[in-house]
C-alpha cells in the first residue's frame, strides 16, 4: 500500500530526456516507484490524466527571508509549481545577524524584504534555519551566506576597504556558515555594505567556497553600461579561486545596452570553454524590482541607513546626488537614468500618509506634488526611512529570449513580496512555460523543466531532489502544458497563474485542483559538505 500514486500522467523526469507515459509512485516522501504500475492500491490516487508530472521548480533567486517567518504558506510560489526556495540573496539578507546592527538592518533591507511582524532572535544561519524549521514551512528552504551580513559582523557598515585581518575574519564567519548548511555564498555589488568591498575581499571569500565546492551567486556591479568589464573581472577572478560563478537575475539594463546582450553570452560562453563553471539565472519580465534607495550612488549609504537620510537632508550633496543620477558614475549603474521616473513604479511604503503612491510612477507622483521627479524619489526615501519597493522598466523581449534560450540558464523568480508586488513573485514559471515555451518555443519544454529542476539541484548540491527518479525526494507538479500561464500583471500583480493542478512537497500534496493547503510539508535543506 503506497501512500500517493499518480496515474497516467506524461513523465518529464528533470535531466532533459524526452516525456515518456509513466505512473509514480510515493511512499514515506520518496518516489519509490516509477513505471507502469497496475494492480497497486495506495492510500490517495491523483489521476494525472495525460498532463505533465515533473519535479518540483526550484526557484533560485527568492526574497522570502523574512516573509516566511511570518507566513508558512507563500501561495505566490507554491502556487507556481515551486518546491524549494534559495534565500539568502544579493549578500543582504537575514542571517548571520550581529546584535550592533540588528536596526539599522532592518532598515537597509526594509525594500526588499518588507517589515513583516517577527522576532529577530536568531543569529547565525543555523540559528536562523531552525527558526524556519520551527514555523513548520509548506515548502523548502535553502540559504546562501551573504556576503553584506558577513561583513557587517565583522566592520559594520563602513565604507571603506577591509583589513587583512578582518578578511580573515570574514573568512572565519563564512566558513561558519557553510558547517551550518548555506549551500553558498551571495553578493551584490550595488547593495550596502557589499558595494563597499574591493575585488581582494571578494576573492578571498572565493577561496573558501572553491575549498567547499560551493557557487558564488552575484549581482554583479554592472548590469548595463559595464556589463562586459564587470563580467571580465568577475571571470578572471574566478579562474584564479577556481570557484564556480553564478549571476544572479542576468539581465542587460538601458536602451543603449541592449545590443550587447550577444556579448554577455558569448563572455559565458567562453568562460565555459575555458573551463570555468558559469551558470545564471533569469526572471522573464522586461522590468527589475528592488529597493528604491538602489537608485542612490553608493556613497550615499556610507554608515548605513540613518547617515544614508542625514545626507538627503543636507543641500549641498542633495544636489550631488541628482546630479550623479541624472549622468551615472564610472563603477556605478544609475537605474534612474535607465528607466526614466516615467519607467520607475512605487510598489510598497511603509507610511499610510504615502500609500497614493503605491503603483504610480515617479513622474506621476512628482506632477501630484507639483515638484521635482529626483526630489519626490528622495523625498519618498527619506520619508519612508528606506522602507520604498520600486519597479523599474529597463529591458526588452528580444534580449530576455536571447538569455532565455540559453542553455547555461537556471530560472529565479527575484519576487519582492510586500505592496503591490512585481508580478514575476506570482507569474514567473508559469510565463516561461506558456508564453516563451509553448507560444513563443524559445526553447523545449524538457530542456525548460531541465532548468528548472535538476539544474539548479546541482548548483547548489541538493543531490535528493531535482529528477524524478526512484528513491529521491517527492518534490513533484503537474501540469496542464497547453493552459498553464500567468495571470499576474503590471496593473494587478497578486493573481494566481493557471494550469498548475497539484503541487507535491515532500510526498504531501499542497496544491490540489488549483487550490492550496497549509501543511507542515516542507524542509529546511542544508548542504552537507563532510565529503569535500
Amino acid at each position: 500500500m503506497y501512500d500517493l500514486l499518480i496515474k497516467n500522467g506524461r513523465i518529464i523526469d528533470g535531466t532533459g530526456s524526452p516525456w515518456y507515459y509513466s505512473d509514480v509512485a510515493i511512499e514515506d516522501g520518496k518516489i519509490v516507484k516509477v513505471g507502469k504500475l497496475t494492480n497497486v492500491k495506495a492510500n490517495e490516487v491523483i489521476d494525472a490524466n495525460n498532463n505533465i508530472v515533473s519535479p518540483g521548480f526550484i526557484d533560485m533567486h527568492t526574497h522570502s527571508d523574512l516573509v516566511i517567518l511570518d507566513e508558512s504558506l507563500i501561495e505566490a510560489k507554491v502556487r507556481q509549481g515551486i518546491t524549494t526556495d534559495l534565500l539568502g540573496q544579493d549578500g543582504v539578507a537575514a542571517a548571520p545577524l550581529h546584535d550592533d546592527y540588528i536596526e539599522s538592518w532592518k532598515k537597509n533591507i526594509a525594500g526588499l524584504d518588507g517589515t513583516p511582524p517577527i522576532e529577530w532572535d536568531w543569529r547565525t544561519v543555523g540559528e536562523y534555519l531552525d527558526k524556519i524549521e520551527k514555523n513548520r514551512p509548506s515548502y523548502n528552504l535553502a540559504t546562501l551566506a551573504p556576503h553584506g551580513n558577513i561583513r557587517m559582523e565583522v566592520m559594520g557598515l563602513e565604507d571603506r576597504f577591509a583589513t587583512d585581518e578582518e578578511i580573515k575574519q570574514m573568512q572565519q564567519i563564512l566558513r561558519r556558515s557553510l558547517d551550518e548548511g548555506a549551500v553558498g555564498l551571495s553578493t551584490g555589488l550595488i547593495y550596502v555594505p557589499c558595494c563597499f568591498a574591493e575585488m581582494k575581499e571578494l576573492e578571498a571569500l572565493c577561496q573558501v567556497i572553491a575549498e567547499y565546492g560551493a557557487p558564488l551567486v552575484i549581482h554583479q556591479r554592472s548590469e548595463g553600461d559595464e556589463i562586459l568589464e564587470s563580467m571580465d573581472e568577475l571571470i578572471e577572478m574566478m579562474k584564479r579561486c577556481g570557484a564556480h560563478l553564478h549571476f544572479s537575475h542576468l539581465k542587460n539594463c538601458g536602451k543603449d545596452n541592449w545590443e550587447k546582450t550577444p556579448d554577455v553570452l558569448k563572455k559565458i560562453d567562453q568562460a565555459r570553454k575555458d573551463g570555468l563553471e558559469v551558470t545564471f539565472d533569469q526572471y522573464p519580465y522586461i522590468a527589475g524590482s528592488t529597493m528604491l534607495s538602489a537608485i542612490l550612488p553608493a556613497w550615499v549609504h556610507d554608515g548605513g541607513t540613518e547617515k544614508m537620510l542625514e545626507r538627503l537632508q543636507q543641500k549641498d550633496l542633495r544636489e550631488r546626488i541628482k546630479q550623479e543620477m541624472a549622468t551615472a558614475l564610472k563603477g556605478w549603474d544609475s537605474m534612474s537614468k535607465w528607466a526614466g521616473w516615467d519607467g520607475i513604479v512605487v510598489t510598497s511604503v511603509m507610511t499610510e500618509e504615502n500609500q497614493f503612491c503605491v503603483g504610480k510612477t515617479i513622474q506621476e507622483i512628482a506632477q501630484i506634488k507639483q515638484e521635482n521627479e529626483a526630489d519626490t524619489a528622495l523625498g519618498l526615501i527619506f520619508q519612508e526611512k528606506n522602507g520604498v519597493g520600486m519597479i523599474d522598466f529597463v529591458m526588452n523581449e528580444e534580449s530576455i529570449k536571447m538569455i532565455l534560450a540559453h542553455p547555461a540558464g537556471t530560472i529565479g523568480s527575484d519576487g519582492l513580496l510586500g505592496g503591490e508586488p512585481h508580478p514575476r513573485a506570482y507569474g514567473s514559471y508559469p510565463r516561461i512555460l506558456g508564453k516563451y515555451v509553448r507560444e513563443e518555443m524559445v526553447t523545449t519544454l524538457e530542456d525548460m523543466i531541465r532548468r528548472m529542476t535538476s539544474q539548479p539541484a546541482r548548483i547548489i548540491g541538493l543531490q535528493d531532489r531535482g529528477i524524478l527518479r526512484e528513491g529521491l525526494k517527492a518534490d513533484i507538479v503537474i501540469f496542464n502544458p497547453y493552459t498553464i500561464i500567468d495571470q499576474a500583471t503590471f496593473e494587478n500583480s497578486r493573481q494566481y497563474n493557471t494550469g498548475v493542478e497539484y503541487v507535491i512537497v515532500n510526498g504531501e500534496i499542497v496544491i490540489a485542483d488549483e487550490q492550496a493547503f497549509r501543511k507542515p510539508a516542507g524542509k529546511v535543506i542544508k548542504r552537507n559538505y563532510t565529503n569535500f
